[in-house]
């Protein structure tokens, strides 16, 4: 699986960069090269092509019958899921759903009544999620971005900031070292990120997710984690309603 987008839209935390500052070398590859290497690698993939030299891809290559990938595009809004949800008959009754819907159709749905109707926090719907799962929303009309992973962090995704400033996402580490170098990272369990609000707690929602250095035994930075800062607070989460855009509400990421 792998998702590119711009800089605009991905809105990438700079603190990604860190370990590869002073590297020249690091992390030059373009959208298109990106595309161009996965493409050797996989070259079954299915690819959808969005604005602005955006894409999303997913290969079922070496796909694991525990951790099943899935793609689907519904009224412009593109979802790659990859995992299982353990609660998935009791999601479907909840929204509404035929016992045909897949994981990747229900949190397509999960997102619209977030966006549309909820009166409440992303991370509320995320609550309800149960089981292995990471997934990846792109919604194609409003340029909303939406990335999630289960708390255990059972399935691999990481994230990194190409050459260019793309923002990058894949489950195949080896896809995420050649197109971003050292500039990249494991994307947090049990967070979501939004490109209009950054990175969010499932279960600590009002506290920042903040970045921190690793260094070496030289004292270089090397790698880079997130983790939930309990001891500073945010103000408040933004609560979303129909007459709001909840894309554009605005939480302060770590530092």
């Amino acid at each position: 699986m792998l998702a590119v987008f711009e800089k605009a839209t991905g809105n990438p935390p700079e603190e990604l960069r860190l370990p590869s500052v002073g590297l020249d070398s690091d992390g030059k590859g373009t959208r298109e090269e990106i595309l161009q290497t996965f493409r050797l690698l996989w070259p079954e993939s299915t690819f959808y092509h969005l604005s602005n030299g955006n894409f999303m891809t997913l290969s079922h290559g070496a796909q694991s019958p525990l951790h099943p990938r899935s793609m689907v595009v519904m009224d412009d809004i593109f979802c790659i899921f990859i995992g299982t949800l353990v609660n998935i008959c009791e999601l479907r009754r909840h929204y509404g759903l035929s016992r045909q819907a897949t994981e990747a159709m229900l949190v397509v749905e999960a997102y619209k009544v977030l966006r549309d109707r909820a009166p409440y926090p992303p991370d509320q719907v995320i609550k309800d999620l149960e089981g292995k799962f990471a997934f990846i929303i792109f919604d194609a009309k409003s340029g909303t971005l939406f990335v999630a992973r289960d708390r255990e962090g059972s399935i691999q995704l990481k994230w990194g900031m190409a050459g260019d400033g793309s923002l990058v996402l894949s489950d195949d580490p080896n896809t995420i070292e050649k197109a971003c170098g050292k500039s990249s990272a494991s994307f947090p369990p049990g967070c979501i990120f939004m490109n209009g609000n950054g990175l969010i707690s499932i279960d600590h929602p009002l506290h920042k997710v903040k970045a921190i250095a690793c260094q070496d035994d030289d004292g270089k930075i090397c790698g880079v984690m997130f983790q939930v800062d309990l001891f500073t607070r945010l103000q408040s989460i933004p609560r979303n309603g129909s007459a709001a855009n909840w894309a554009d509400t605005a939480i302060v990421e770590g530092d």
